[in-house]
């Protein structure tokens, strides 16, 4: 079995960008930094909106939040994420809006990578409720496990050490803690 990544892994430049800002800010102008990260949501294509089942469902976030990625076949193998998350749900379309913008032309591999405390990394952990905060992580667990799940249907993934019972893995994505919440 093998451990999530430590603490210390470095965040994708964009991504680092928006941890920095977040942090830079005092508590209530982070919480509207979030919720202004919401706007970022670009509406997803048709072919998702026409047919949600065409999404994963994220049940851990209180709101009906939904994801799907997309995976270049060729190498670097760049990521696509579209997420549908309703706007009466701020704080969690904001972390959509975090992860659609800081993920933006990242490989697969570098989505892999992300560590499993991104919203502490945000300084979010202590500004939303612990709930909020696992559907964050569970979120984000989600587009790590779809991203891994592309890999191995294009044969270039590392083999899972172990699935947990929704389809998470511990290979080092920080998806297993997504399936403990679950």
């Amino acid at each position: 079995m093998s451990t999530p990544p430590p603490a210390d892994v470095a965040l994708p430049s964009a991504l680092a960008e928006l941890a920095e800002d977040f942090l830079a800010l005092p508590a209530a102008q982070r919480l509207e930094m979030l919720v202004e990260m919401g706007a970022s949501v670009e509406d997803v294509p048709e072919r998702y909106t026409s047919d949600l089942t065409t999404m994963e469902r994220v049940v851990e976030c209180q709101s009906p939040v939904y994801v799907a990625v997309e995976v270049e076949d060729q190498s670097p193998h760049t990521v696509t994420l579209h997420v549908v998350a309703p706007q009466e749900a701020p704080t969690t379309r904001g972390f959509a809006g975090v992860l659609s913008e800081g993920l933006a032309g990242c490989t697969a591999e570098q989505v892999l990578a992300l560590p499993h405390d991104l919203p502490t990394r945000l300084g979010l952990h202590d500004l939303v409720s612990p709930l909020r905060t696992a559907g964050m992580a569970s979120m984000q667990g989600r587009v790590q496990r779809q991203v891994l799940e592309r890999l191995e249907a294009l044969g270039v993934a590392p083999a899972r050490e172990h699935r947990s019972s929704d389809g998470g893995t511990d290979a080092g994505t920080g998806a297993d803690a997504d399936a403990e919440r679950a």
